[in-house]
């Protein structure tokens, strides 16, 4: 048995997942394990945190490696000898790595040590809103990450058409998997059951919402970039005609894109603008909303519009890099130009009135998920990019990959014989 095991254990192909946060192992949800049931040996990477702790508890291969989200060269260089040091031990034969920060030093370092299928997912485009020297530097470090790789994961399309406009990436390196995202959604968790609906009711009156009050939602981190000042200017001009209207921000405020003086004194100021800070689940929240409202700069691919969409709610966004993708404009939400607090005012007023509309566009926003993002479909597409570059290079292939050949080839065969 033991010798068994130990033959198992080296016919497995080891993958290393590197991300910067422990948080945003929650683009992973599922994901790991779903590779290990492929016969991949998966080891997440990232600094430490809840997030990590759970992934080691659900039985997933962990390894802490601190790392700043901003700008710092020398805990950025203490970050890269940890990680090259980590990647040598391990000795994978795939890496993906992700986020700015990890996808830098991550890939440098899977780089240097040669490892045979380098993957970089680019979950957005922090240089896309900024100026000057800061510009400069977040744009090197991206083409670095992408010239370490064999191959350039995009979660979205006009992502992709974006990193090839900035000169990041060509085309011929870059690729999106199915309809894009980052990993897709579980529909099921965002379902309007009885109990879900019970609990969004609960939080609406724990937050002193009356029962017929609408409500605008926003679900993210309160930045500069998610557009937070044009949503509390729109909230302030639409509640001019809905004095009911509520402003409800599930997320907390990030110093690295701070807001202007002004928004913030009306975060803390006006009655009706309701702040969770940070939550756990959004789930419940969604159904407590009448609309999600997201007038974000740029995305990659924003989850939280799928996670919305597939609690049946629509959403008003903005024509910006990554929210195209995710929102079809007149038929899962609206769009509005970027950093148009008076239009995005106009578009959130209509959904609101327009009780038909609304759910019109919630529920096609509710098929196209269910139709085009599962996670499984997002899941399979990775797989089946590992396995074309893994075959492509002449490298050993999970035992479940040449299991789910054998059945594709016998179903084939069957077919051609009826």
């Amino acid at each position: 048995m033991k010798s068994r095991e130990n033959l198992d254990a080296l016919s497995r192909v080891r993958l290393v997942n590197v991300v910067t946060s422990s948080l945003s192992l929650r683009l992973f949800e599922g994901e790991l394990k779903y590779f290990e049931r492929q016969g991949y040996e998966v080891t997440v990477v990232s600094s430490p945190g809840k997030e990590l702790n759970k992934a080691e508890r659900d039985g997933v291969r962990t390894v802490a490696v601190s790392m700043a989200r901003e700008i710092s060269p020398w805990k950025d260089l203490v970050s890269f000898w940890r990680l090259l040091r980590v990647i040598r031990r391990i000795w994978p034969t795939i890496t993906n790595v992700g986020t700015p920060k990890a996808g830098l030093l991550g890939g440098l370092a899977a780089w240097l040590c040669r490892v045979p299928c380098r993957y970089y997912t680019l979950y957005g485009l922090r240089c896309e809103t900024t100026t000057g020297l800061k510009r400069i530097l977040l744009a090197l470090t991206e083409r670095i990450a992408c010239a370490c790789a064999h191959r350039v994961i995009c979660v979205s399309e006009t992502l992709r058409q974006k990193a090839m406009t900035l000169g990041v990436v060509d085309a011929s390196r870059s690729v999106v998997l199915a309809s894009g995202s980052c990993t897709g959604v579980d529909a099921k968790r965002f379902a309007p059951t009885a109990e879900v609906l019970r609990r969004a009711e609960e939080i609406r009156y724990s937050l002193g919402i009356p029962a017929d009050a609408p409500v605008i939602g926003f679900v993210g981190r309160l930045t500069k970039d998610k557009g937070i000042s044009e949503l509390v200017e729109a909230y302030l001009e639409v509640r001019k005609n809905m004095p009911d209207l509520r402003l409800l921000l599930v997320g907390e405020r990030e110093e690295g894109d701070p807001l202007p003086a002004r928004t913030v004194w009306l975060l803390n100021n006006e009655r009706g603008i309701l702040r969770t800070g940070f939550v756990q689940d959004a789930a419940d929240y969604y159904h407590a909303m009448d609309v999600l409202a997201l007038p974000t700069y740029r995305e990659g691919f924003p989850t939280v519009v799928l996670e919305v969409n597939a609690a049946g709610k629509p959403v008003v966004g903005t024509r910006a890099t990554g929210m195209m993708d995710a929102v079809i404009d007149g038929v899962t939400g609206v769009l509005v130009p970027v950093g148009d607090a008076h239009a995005l005012a106009d578009a959130l007023e209509l959904v609101i009135r327009d009780r038909k509309l609304a759910e019109a566009l919630g529920a096609a926003g509710r098929e196209r998920v269910l139709g085009e993002f599962r996670q499984e479909t997002v899941w399979e597409a990775l797989a089946e990019e590992y396995l074309q570059l893994l075959q492509a290079k002449g490298l050993t292939v999970p035992d479940a990959a040449n299991r789910n050949d054998r059945t594709r080839e016998w179903k084939a065969v069957a077919v051609s014989s009826r």
